[in-house]
């Protein structure tokens, strides 16, 4: 990269937008709240806190009489989710598109990290099974708090990867990502596939909605592409 050039970064959420994770969330989140006796959350109701930490999560799908609960039933999740990795030979799959666009903004220069509200153990999981890891400069999960939106997770992307908010973009499906991105100073680039309606995604900050992966480098590029 030129002396000139300053780092650019694309930092990516996980589920939602690059890998549709939710068949097994959702399966992992009601054996979770089944093994406590509680009501099950709806699927959709699952996938709006898709994002957030598993707590936060958690938090907003428990009834009222079951919060004292909330440890016990994350701690199940946590189980679950491991145990189901373990029992499944396939992957979460990738959107369609998705490794191609990894590959060719590595290739143009610019910097990918990840920031995800799942675990370091389970985006490990899910980089590996797709061959991926390699191309990312900065992971940030679940495990180092604070989650989305609080700005702290893109804030550390961007000060392992060496980049300034004016140089980095967030891509997500959820108002959380653009909500992060404002308040971090990045641009937010939103994606209509995943788990939060792309109609809500401008007003929580979005600069722009793509329809497909094939729209993003020359969305980035445009963004960030030809800052000198």
């Amino acid at each position: 990269m030129s002396l000139d050039m300053p780092n650019r970064l694309v930092v990516f959420d996980c589920d939602g937008t690059l890998v549709d994770g939710q068949h097994r969330i959702i399966a992992c989140m009601h054996a979770s709240f089944a093994a406590h006796g509680l009501p099950l959350p709806s699927s959709a109701s699952i996938r709006a806190v898709v994002g957030l930490t598993l707590e936060h999560g958690i938090a907003r799908l428990l009834p009222a009489e079951g919060s004292d609960l909330l440890l016990p039933v994350a701690a199940a999740y946590r189980r679950e989710s491991f145990e189901s990795r373990q029992r499944s030979r396939e992957p979460e799959p990738l959107y369609a598109g998705a490794a191609e666009a990894i590959r060719a903004l590595d290739a143009a220069g610019f910097l990918l990290g990840v920031a995800t509200g799942k675990s370091r153990r389970g985006l490990d999981a899910v980089l590996a099974s797709h061959g991926l890891e390699r191309y990312f400069v900065t992971l940030q999960t679940a495990d180092q708090p604070p989650g989305k939106p609080d700005p702290a997770m893109l804030q550390r992307a961007m000060a392992e990867a060496g980049a300034a908010p004016e140089s980095t973009v967030m891509v997500g499906d959820t108002t959380f990502d653009m909500e992060m991105a404002v308040r971090a100073g990045a641009a937010g680039i939103g994606v209509g596939w995943g788990y939060h309606p792309a109609i809500d995604l401008p007003p929580a900050g979005a600069a722009v909605v793509i329809t497909g992966f094939g729209d993003l480098a020359a969305t980035v590029d445009r963004l960030i592409g030809r800052l000198a």
